[in-house]
C-alpha cells in the first residue's frame, strides 16, 4: 500500500425496522447515497413493511416472522456484520431522527482508529435548529447519564442515541441478550466490563414525531425508568468487577 494512503474499513449500515412503511424508501434513498452495504432487520413488522423492502434487491434484509424487539434487533445486525467480516458496523433509526448525510462522520472518525465504539450524540454540540427533546426522554437520559458516570466512569452526553459505529472485532468481546429498549443499559455495562473505548461526536437532534410511543407498559415514563434500572442492576449483579458495587447498586435504585 503505498504511503500514507489509509486502508479500506469496510462498513455495514444496520437500521432495525419496525413498521416504518411510512419511512423506509426516504430513509433507505438517502442512506444509499452514502453507503455501499446496508442491512435493514424487519422486526416483525405488520404493515406494508417487508413488501416494500422486496423493492431494495441491493439491500441485505433479516426477517423476524414475530416481533422480538429493538436490542434483538440490534444483536442480530451484530452478528450478520460479523459473520461478513465487516470492520465496522453503524447502526441508526429508520424513523427520520438520524441524518444519513452524517455517515460519512462516523466513518471519518472511525477511521482515526483510536475508538472502539463512537456514539453519536445529540447534547454534545447545541445547533440552532436542533428540536427540543421530549421532557421525560430528556429526564431519563440525564438520570441514566449521571448514573453511568458514577457507577461505570462512562461520562456520555447522551446515554441513548441508536446512532452509533461499532468495531466488529471489539463487539466479540461482549455477550449481549437485552432484547428490548433498555438494550444501552447492557450495552454500557459490558463496555465498561470489556474495556472499550468510546467517544461521541455530535450528531442532530431530530424529533419529527414527539408524541412516537415505546408500546405498553414503557410509555408511562416512570415505568419505563424503573425497567431501565433494572436492567442496569442486572447486569452489574452479573459479576462486573466496578469499583464499590454496593455503592453502585445503592445509586442505580434511588429515586
Amino acid at each position: 500500500m503505498p504511503a500514507g494512503r489509509r486502508p479500506r474499513v469496510r462498513v455495514l449500515v444496520a437500521i432495525p425496522v419496525y413498521n416504518e412503511e411510512r419511512h423506509l424508501h426516504g430513509v433507505l434513498a438517502a442512506v444509499r447515497r452514502w453507503a455501499d452495504d446496508v442491512l435493514v432487520v424487519n422486526d416483525g413488522s405488520t404493515d406494508r413493511t417487508g413488501a416494500l423492502l422486496a423493492g431494495w434487491p441491493d439491500v441485505y434484509t433479516l426477517t423476524h416472522p414475530v416481533n422480538r424487539g429493538y436490542g434483538q434487533s440490534v444483536i442480530d445486525a451484530f452478528a450478520f456484520a460479523a459473520d461478513r467480516d465487516y470492520d465496522w458496523v453503524i447502526t441508526m433509526d429508520c424513523d427520520e431522527q438520524h441524518e444519513p448525510s452524517q455517515i460519512p462522520d462516523f466513518i471519518a472518525a472511525a477511521r482515526q482508529d483510536d475508538a472502539d465504539i463512537i456514539s453519536g450524540s445529540r447534547y454534545l454540540l447545541e445547533r440552532p435548529d436542533d428540536d427540543p427533546p421530549p421532557p421525560d426522554r430528556l429526564r431519563i437520559n440525564r438520570r441514566i447519564r449521571r448514573l453511568l458516570a458514577a457507577v461505570l466512569g462512562l461520562h456520555l452526553t447522551d446515554a441513548f442515541c441508536g446512532f452509533k459505529a461499532q468495531r466488529v472485532a471489539a463487539l466479540r468481546k461482549l455477550r449481549l441478550t437485552e432484547t428490548g429498549y433498555a438494550f444501552p443499559l447492557q450495552f454500557w455495562v459490558q463496555c465498561a466490563r470489556a474495556g472499550l473505548r468510546i467517544r461521541e461526536i455530535p450528531v442532530a437532534r431530530v424529533y419529527r414525531d414527539r408524541n412516537r410511543q415505546f408500546g405498553g407498559a414503557l410509555d408511562d415514563p416512570d415505568r419505563r425508568l424503573r425497567h431501565y434500572l433494572e436492567v442496569f442492576v442486572s447486569e452489574l449483579c452479573r459479576g462486573a468487577r466496578l469499583p464499590q458495587p454496593e455503592a453502585c447498586l445503592a445509586e442505580a435504585r434511588c429515586p
